[in-house]
């Protein structure tokens, strides 16, 4: 895990630009989401579930430790699951403050998901990242 959010967007940066195009992002960011233990059956949901999310999305917060929070996630959908193991590499194990302070929008720009995606897609990955500011600034 890098030291900061901003160092774990430049290993992921990197890590896209090494790729080229978009069709080989792709199956990363699916192999990403390979790397996710499912959720059980009960952690998928309501309470968990992500509304504005075009797939089934579910985020559980785990408990705070030593000031630091972490998140683990699950989809129905393969890219989805991509990009929760995407946000959660930038999020977790991070403090409140760090996670609040951090410019999502630029970051995502910066691994040129914005342009890359869906609406439909950037408006869930837009909801995952609210939902996990909600739980950081809730502490």
């Amino acid at each position: 895990m890098a030291d900061t959010i901003e160092d774990e967007l430049a290993e992921l940066a990197d890590e896209f630009e090494l790729l080229g195009d978009w069709e080989e992002r792709y199956r990363h960011l699916i192999d990403l989401g390979r790397t996710l233990a499912p959720l059980s059956a009960a952690e998928q949901s309501d309470d968990h579930r992500v509304r504005g999310c075009a797939s089934q999305v579910w985020v559980v917060q785990d408990p705070v430790r030593d000031g630091r929070l972490s998140w683990r996630g699950d989809s129905d959908a393969h890219l989805v699951r991509g990009l929760i193991a995407v946000v959660l590499r930038l999020f977790n194990h991070r403090p409140a403050a760090e996670i609040l302070a951090f410019d999502a929008r630029a970051g995502l720009a910066r691994l040129g998901l914005t342009e890359a995606l869906s609406t439909q897609r950037s408006n869930g990955l837009q909801s995952m990242i609210e939902r996990i500011r909600r739980d950081a600034a809730a502490g």
